[in-house]
């Protein structure tokens, strides 16, 4: 963050101060009053069950300064009249102020997005004072906050981009117009919101026509939704993939015993090779997005295959644990689409394991195909591996799709009981799901 008092902010996004307006904010804003930095700028937002102005005085314990909310607190507050339009405005002001000397580079796509986000980072950060997305924190809130984190030693912006709805990335942009945009892929996440396939090539096309003038497309050659997305620039293009026509093209690939890729990364002129410590093949179509943005954004292959190889994700996306029992823990359970599903399936089927169970919930938001997709993604896992086990009543439909090899749990506390009881040495077991399912509770607790 920029330093800047609250006079200046107060100016910036139209609302008026309550306290002294000479305190100036010199470190980023949070949402959560416990996780404020000194110097720090909380948000309060009046929500129908919580309050954020009631935690003013947390947030001041734990370092921050200032509050933008819509009432006054007990601590400086600049009042406006919508946090959310007000926590924007200051962002883009911030990263407006800064973009002669910082490239700022988006990613989307229905899969695989928070992962290429991670690795791009580390590309980048690897040459440069990079910022990139914690987490995911990629709607209309997490993009400002992320945003707000930069300051005038920031040379790569990273901002993870995410869409419910035809408009959303096509607002995030207005907030911020990326120098890159990497679309990964169009798959059936939020397929509900959406409405079709259709439509999802059309939210994730947003980022490509939201560049700067001249800014370059950053395309999977593998998925022709992706590639149709040429037609909605007139920049520059460079794309990634196994396709023999990607200009970031992975040849090679080959995985361990735990299903971790190397594979060689070929362009015109040059070449390296990588090995990830990551698990599954698609985090290799991953890192050819990454390292083909790394190449506009002026880092070298070769530097790109370094950083890649040292390179981490963020928690729950096919994380490897060893479990007391001699079995290994595959914890996929931040979120889960039909398609993120039959990855993660895919690179269970790989390692190398006595048996291979993939703990299965309830994937949200695929609308009418609910049931379908689901158990679909049961007759997949069946074909895969040797035990399916769906948790909660919304996955039974995974179970009747995996028929023979399902088991059918209750609940989160019924599935640890089971993987305690049946998991022995040599076992691989997969956990993956939608958030609001809370599988990271049950991954938790066998660890």
């Amino acid at each position: 963050m920029i330093p800047l008092s609250l006079t200046e902010i107060a100016a910036i996004v139209g609302g008026s101060v309550e306290g002294d307006g000479a305190v100036t904010v010199t470190a980023p804003a949070v949402l959560d009053g416990r996780e404020a930095e000194p110097g720090g700028l909380f948000a309060a937002f009046a929500g129908e069950r919580v309050d954020g102005h009631l935690y003013a005085v947390q947030a001041h314990r734990a370092g921050a300064v200032a509050v933008l909310g819509s009432r006054p607190t007990r601590i400086p507050t600049v009042v406006v009249g919508d946090v959310q339009a007000a926590l924007q405005a200051l962002a883009a002001n911030v990263v407006a102020r800064l973009r002669d000397g910082l490239t700022t580079v988006g990613v989307t796509g229905s899969q695989g997005k928070t992962g290429t986000k991670d690795l791009l980072g580390a590309v980048l950060s690897s040459v440069a004072p990079t910022v990139a997305t914690i987490g995911s924190l990629n709607n209309e809130l997490g993009v400002p906050l992320t945003m707000l984190r930069s300051d005038a030693t920031t040379r790569f912006l990273v901002l993870e981009m995410g869409a419910r709805h035809v408009g959303d990335i096509a607002e995030l942009t207005r907030l911020v117009p990326p120098d890159i945009g990497v679309v990964l892929n169009v798959g059936q996440s939020h397929l509900g919101g959406f409405g079709s396939r259709a439509a999802i090539a059309k939210g994730k096309g947003e980022l490509v026509q939201g560049l700067v003038p001249g800014g370059t497309a950053v395309l999977n050659a593998d998925d022709p939704r992706v590639v149709a997305m040429c037609a909605l620039t007139d920049g520059p293009i460079l794309t990634f993939g196994l396709a023999e026509h990607a200009d970031v093209r992975v040849l090679d690939l080959k995985l361990d015993r735990l299903g971790r890729p190397s594979f060689t990364l070929r362009t015109a002129d040059a070449s390296a090779f990588v090995a990830l410590s990551l698990v599954g093949a698609h985090q290799a179509l991953n890192a050819s997005a990454a390292a083909a943005a790394g190449l506009v954004a002026g880092v070298p292959l070769d530097v790109a295959a370094e950083a890649l190889a040292g390179a981490s994700v963020s928690k729950w996306r096919m994380e490897l644990r060893d479990l007391a029992a001699g079995a290994t823990l595959v914890n996929d359970s931040f979120n889960a689409n039909p398609d993120s599903a039959r990855a993660a399936i895919d690179a269970l089927a790989t390692m190398e394991a006595g048996r291979r169970i993939a703990v299965l919930g309830e994937m949200l938001e695929l609308g009418d195909e609910s049931e379908a997709e689901h158990r679909e993604v049961g007759e997949y896992a069946a074909s895969r591996v040797d035990v399916v086990v769906s948790v909660g009543e919304a996955a039974r439909a995974i179970a009747a799709g995996a028929g023979e090899r399902a088991v059918i749990l209750a609940d989160n506390a019924a599935a640890v009981d089971w993987l305690r009881r049946h998991l022995t040495a040599g076992d691989v077991v997969l956990v993956k799901a939608s958030r609001e399912s809370r599988l990271d509770e049950v991954a938790a607790a066998l660890t």
